[in-house]
Parts: structure tokens; sequence; C-alpha cells
């Protein structure tokens, strides 16, 4: 998705492109400025964009900011000429006017210091910077002009109160405080003369200082550029969906399965790592790539709720450890280490070490990437048999623990002595004058008599056994008894009812399935063009990662009417609360206006408006940003809270769009048709008076604006 981040004083405006060059050591002087709390550069700063190629300079964005300081709203801003005619008055000085002018006709860079007045008549003193915008063909395309609040360093304007003793005070102030042109080139210049003679904290403040400055210069070498450049990744962050994450995804799971096989194992036969060197070195290992796993998750993105990629290294920390930290935590600790007790207390050492079994609660998390590769059926069978495995494996080392339980205490009748008989390999007890209890030696094999637990496990899980190994003693009775409860439910979840749990738990994922194969279909159907195809695929991911494949109108049609229109008010919440022009309606008014409107979900490139198409719909944008082009211009950007279409309820004839509209980012819109919305404008006569008085069009689609080309040849 390509789109343009204009960042000035910590406000973004999202368009078509990037900023690039020297942009990053721009936006790098704010971060810092930021983090280090120093925002008092920031905090009165305003800008405004307009389009260089258009008569008048018109302007396409304003900040919040900048309406909070002039005291008019966007709407009624948007369209007006850059030159700022609506803030004159009369102590507005000429002069300056005439030179705004000609730096906007000769296409140059500039600060000036203009009185201007609000939207109540207030004088106020502003730095006004001006600085074009070349696009990649070294083309200025744009006009960026940034406000800064000087009505303190400057002489308040004399009234009939104001006289005096406060007048000379402020002429006063005026001889001690320097312009700001003045300041902000004395610094700049002073700066890099002495940041190297500093100590380290005061020489990075002196630097935030510096770097502010330069930057609130504009000078011609970090000024940024309208033109398209591919989006970057924030630097130390790794994209969850590339190449490497997934084959190390695949390496944790193998590694989490390794796991859950051996833990289990060793502490029933006893095994101690340390008396394996190579099992010592795999383990050690083992943890090792989990720990790393743990500082890879910290720098690894994630889709959030609303279907975006998050890329902000604070929030990916913070929605880790409010995750799956304290988990994977708890599975790269040492436990090995509780394997050099004595061996009295071996019991202790194991059980610690068992406790490396809690890395099997990763396979959830790792498992919800297997999608990507395998079919959501295959996936789900692989995994329950691999689960219905590992459950055997531990039951067969339960079933060996009780044997060996039983002949220590001098059972010569469980399962284990049979088996020692059988292969002839008789266990025997040793007395030593150290203990009074006898220590049971000799014996099969580890390998005979894991083997051979693990079939009596399968035997009993599958079918009810073969006789050959059977429970004998009171304790593998009831254990076999446990067994087979567990292995019925098992084997009735994972093989009886296995086409069930697949497509209920896949219901979704095939119908999503079902669909993209569908669109791939009717595209190579039609062939349709590749750039076409590749703007509707991404179009129909990015609406399901919204919807998640629910109807919102099927889901309607079930509920009475009654109840459908207090959902679709609740739908329509964030427009009927955010506009003005809705304040004054009723409950009544406000249910059949939400009844008629629509939510669309649109993509990057999408068109909403061509030219010449009629404006047959009022539109709200509720999030994401568009653009307004005319004639290979950009005539406006509009954002989250504005509205364009046609002013249709004072004038009844449909008109034709000027412009084409089109989508910059994930955009979500609120839209009512014409005749719906004159219905209920006609019917509600009262909220018809209040809504054509206080609804302001951001963009009438409509209005045409001149080129400037045209009036030159004209």
């Amino acid at each position: 998705m390509d789109k343009l981040l204009i960042y000035v004083h910590s406000k973004i405006i999202d368009t078509s492109g990037f900023f690039g060059g020297d942009l990053e050591r721009y936006n790098q002087a704010l971060n810092y400025a930021i983090k280090q709390n120093d925002y008092r550069a920031l905090t009165d700063s305003s800008f405004l964009l307009a389009n260089a190629q258009i008569v008048d300079f018109p302007i396409v964005y304003c900040n919040e900011s900048f309406c909070k300081i002039s005291g008019y709203n966007r709407a009624e801003v948007m369209q007006k000429s850059c030159r700022c005619g609506f803030m004159y008055g009369d102590l507005t000085d000429k002069e300056t006017i005439a030179r705004i002018e000609e730096c906007l006709e000769a296409q140059i860079h500039d600060q000036f210091e203009i009185l201007l007045y609000k939207k109540n008549k207030t004088p106020l003193w502003l730095l006004l910077q001006i600085a074009p915008i070349k696009n990649e063909r070294d083309l200025v395309v744009l006009f960026l002009l940034t406000f800064r609040d000087i009505t303190a360093l400057k002489q308040p304007i004399e009234t009939d109160d104001s006289k005096g003793g406060l007048s000379k005070f402020a002429k006063l102030a005026r001889s001690v405080t320097r312009s700001r042109s003045v300041l902000v080139s004395q610094f700049s210049s002073h700066i890099p003369a002495v940041k190297d003679t500093l100590p380290t904290t005061t020489k990075q403040s002196h630097l935030a200082h510096y770097q502010c400055a330069q930057m609130m210069s504009l000078s011609g070498d970090v000024m940024p550029q309208y033109r398209q450049e591919a989006p970057k990744t924030p630097p130390h962050i790794l994209l969850h969906y590339c190449a490497f994450k997934a084959i190390w995804d695949w390496i944790i799971l193998c590694l989490t399965f390794y796991t859950a096989i051996m833990v289990p194992y060793n502490v029933a036969f006893k095994n101690k790592t340390s008396e394996d060197v190579s099992l010592l070195v795999v383990d050690s290992i083992v943890d090792v790539i989990f720990f790393i796993d743990i500082v890879l998750n910290f720098h690894t993105t994630f889709v959030g709720a609303g279907g975006e990629v998050v890329s902000d290294p604070k929030v990916i920390r913070m929605n880790y450890l409010k995750s799956w930290f304290i988990i994977d935590l708890l599975s790269c600790l040492p436990y090995d280490v509780f394997n050099a007790f004595d061996h009295d207390e071996d019991g202790i050492g194991s059980l610690f070490s068992a406790l490396k079994v809690v890395r099997l609660l990763r396979l959830g998390r790792v498992v919800r990437k297997l999608d990507r590769y395998l079919e959501y059926g295959a996936a789900m069978l692989i995994l329950l048999l691999c689960f219905y495995m590992l459950v055997a494996h531990w039951l067969a080392c339960i079933w060996y623990s009780i044997g060996r339980s039983d002949a220590d205490g001098g059972v010569q009748y469980s399962w284990l002595w049979k088996l020692a008989n059988v292969t002839q390999s008789p266990y025997s007890y040793l007395w030593t004058n150290a203990s009074t209890i006898p220590e049971l030696v000799a014996g099969p094999s580890r390998r005979t008599m894991y083997v051979t637990a693990l079939y009596f496990t399968m035997t009993c899980m599958t079918s009810v056994g073969f006789g050959n190994v059977a429970a004998e003693t009171d304790n593998e009775k009831i254990f076999t008894i446990c067994m087979m409860i567990i292995a019925a439910l098992l084997y009735a979840t994972i093989f009886g009812h296995v086409t069930t749990i697949i497509q209920q738990m896949t219901s979704a994922t095939a119908k999503y399935h079902d669909m993209l194969n569908n669109v791939r279909e009717f595209m190579k159907l039609h062939e349709v063009p590749k750039a076409l195809s590749e703007r509707v695929m991404d179009y129909v991911v990015s609406t399901w990662a919204m919807t998640k494949g629910l109807d919102t109108d099927k889901v309607l049609n079930y509920c009475p009417k009654d109840m459908k229109a207090d959902i679709c008010v609740h739908l329509n919440r964030k427009v009927f609360n955010e506009h003005p022009a809705f304040r004054l309606a009723s409950d009544g008014c406000l249910r059949a206006l939400a009844m008629h409107f629509t939510m669309s979900h649109s993509a990057p490139g999408d068109l909403l408006y061509h030219t010449g198409e009629s404006i047959d719909s009022l539109c709200f944008i509720v999030t994401g940003s568009l653009e307004v082009i005319q004639d290979d211009e950009v005539v406006a950007i509009l954002g989250k809270g504005d509205v364009f279409g046609d002013s249709f309820w004072k004038d009844s004839a449909v008109g034709q769009s000027a412009a084409n509209v089109r989508a910059l980012t994930y955009c979500d819109l609120h839209t009512i048709k014409r005749d719906r919305l004159l219905e209920v404008l006609d019917f509600y006569q009262a909220f018809a008076n209040s809504f054509a008085r206080n609804l302001v069009l951001t963009y009438n689609l409509r209005h045409r604006l001149i080129a400037l080309q045209y009036v030159f040849i004209l």
C-alpha cells in the first residue's frame, strides 16, 4: 500500500506516496524532541497543505492545531486560497501580503511575520513559513505552510484599554526578545560549533533543540517530497509473514514436540541429562532457541483487531507482555540444573525438570500459522493425530513408572517383572551396607521397556488390548481403568467425530477459501488484467479481515423492525455523534436515517467516484483517507470526519461529479442514497431545516476548480 506520510510537528497526513530523501532526519528530530518531553517547540505548531497547480492554490488539508488557533473548522477552510485572505483584517500589512503572493507565484521558500485575525476577529501574530513540495519529477505540486503563534513576542495591538504600562512592557519585551527568524538562524549556526564540547546529556539536549530549529526553518535540504516510495518497516522489527519467521515457527513447533516427548521420558526412566553429554548439549540448544524466540517475539509484527499490521515497537512489546510472555519465559528456564542433585533428591530434580512440559502450551500459538501452508482440515487432522500419539507416550511413561514402583516394592507379578522373565533378563536385588532397602538391578533394556509400555497403551486406547501385556497389580488395574476411560473419550472425539470437528472449526475458513477460489476463477475466465485482479484480491482479503465473512444485512433481517433500527443507530453512532447536523434529530428521525445508511469498506486505489458520474449519495468518512483528483491534480485530501458528495437537499437536480475520488488507505464509509435522504427530510421538516443549515460539505463534488495552466492559456 502506497501512501504519503507528511510528518509536521507530530501530525500525520495520509496521501498517496511517501516523503523521500531527508524526511527520516526530519522525523527523527521530532521523535527525539517528543521522547525528551520537549513539547515547547511542537504544541503551538499548525500547518496547511495547498495545491500548487490550481488557481488560487486551494487548501487541500489543514490540521487540528490550525483549526484551534484560527477558530475555523476544516469544512470552512478547505478549498479556500492558502493566502488565507479570509483571515486578513484592517491591520494586516499590505506589503507582507504582496510578498506572500510573490513567494507563492515564484514557488520558493520564505517566511513572514504577519498579523491575521481569528474567526471571532481576535488579532493574532503568526510566523508563517512557506515551503514548496516537489514530486519525483522535480515539479512543485504542493505548498506546505506552517504557522507559529508569536503574539507574545510582538507589541500588543493598542486599544482604548491597552495603553501605557502594558504597551511599554511589550516594547521592552520585544527589544529583549529577538525576531523568531533571527533566533532560529543564530541558534542553528551556534549549536554545531559547541555540541561536540558538551557532556553527553547536555549534548543530546542541545542537539534536539538544534534539530528542531533546523526542522522549523524548513530549509531546502530537509524539505520532503511528494512522491511514491515503498513503505518501510521500522528498524529491528520483523514482519510476521516473512520467510524467515515462517521457517522459525516450524522450528519452534518441532522443538516443542521434542520437549513434550523427552521430558516425560526423562522423568519416568530417571534419565539424567547430565549423564549423557549429547542430550545435555541438545537440551541446552533447545533452551537457547526458546530464549531467542522470546527476543524475536518482542520485535515481530502482528495483525491487530482491525486487520492492520501493527509495527509500532511499543505496542508489539506490550501486546506480547500481556499474552504469551510469562508462559514462554517459564518454558525456557534452565530446569536441567536440578539434575545435578544427589540420587536421594532425584525426585525433586525430575519434578522441576518436568515443568518444561509447559512448552506444550506454545503449540496453540504456533499452530495458528499452519493455515498458510496447509488446508485447515489437513492441519487439524495432523495435529489431532500428533496429540493422540503424545497422550499415548505420556501414558506409557506413567505405565512404566507404576510397574517400576511395584517391582521396587517387591511385587514379582507386575507387568515389568513378567517382561523381564519373558525376555530372559530377570531382575535381581542388590543389598548394600549403606541402605536397608535392596536395590533392583539388571532387567530388560530401557528400549524394550519403553516400546512394551507404548504398545500396551496404544492397544488399550485403540481396542481392548491383546492380553500379552496386561495389568496384574492393583495399581496397574486402577491406572488401566482410568486410561481406558480417557482413551474412549479421545477415540470418540478424534476418530469418531473428526469430520464434524473439522467442519465446525473450519466452516468460516472453508467459506473464505471458496470465495477466494471463485474470485480467482472469475478473473481467469474473463481475463481480467493483472493489476485489477490484484486490487480485487486485496479488497476481498481486507474486507474479510474486517467482517469475518458475516453478512450484516442477513443478520439484521433476523431481527424485528424495532430491534433492527436500534442496531442500525448503534452501527452509525460515530456519524450521528460527530456531526452537528444530526444533533437536533429526534430518536424517530435518527432511526429512520440509520435504516437507510449503508457501510462500505474500500481498499487503497479504489475509485469511489469517477468524473462525470452522477452524485447519488452523501458519504461520511469514519476511518481512512481519500484524495479528490481533478484533471490529474489533487484538489483535496479527505480524512476521518469529512463529508463529501452534493448538497442535493438544496438543489433538486442530480449533479455530476467534477472529480475522481480515490481511496489512499483502507477506508470505512457510511453512505446514504439521495432519494432515501430526501424522503426522510421531506417527512421530518423541522429536522430538514436544521440539517440544511448545519451540514457543511468538506468537498462538493459538483464544484469544479480552474487549473492554473488554463488561466495562462486564456
